[in-house]
């Protein structure tokens, strides 16, 4: 797994929902496909988003998992 980009959300994040969409700073939105559920509240948090293969992974500053993403937008 490499990392593809790093970016931070725009606004506030409450972490990982079950089918929670994400926009980024720079205007891109992805949102989340693989269950987990995860509060953390954080305002304008720093992601790292990962590439596997033709898979996304989504790493959220302060939680210590990779979720799976798709791109949205």
């Amino acid at each position: 797994m490499e990392l593809y980009k790093e970016s931070r959300l725009e606004g506030e994040s409450n972490g990982f929902g079950g089918e929670t969409i994400f926009a980024l700073t720079n205007g891109q939105k992805w949102q989340q496909v693989e269950y987990y559920y995860k509060y953390k509240y954080k305002y304008r948090p720093r992601v790292k988003i990962y590439k596997d293969g033709m898979r996304y992974y989504f790493e959220l500053q302060g939680i210590d998992r990779k979720i799976r993403v798709k791109r949205i937008d």
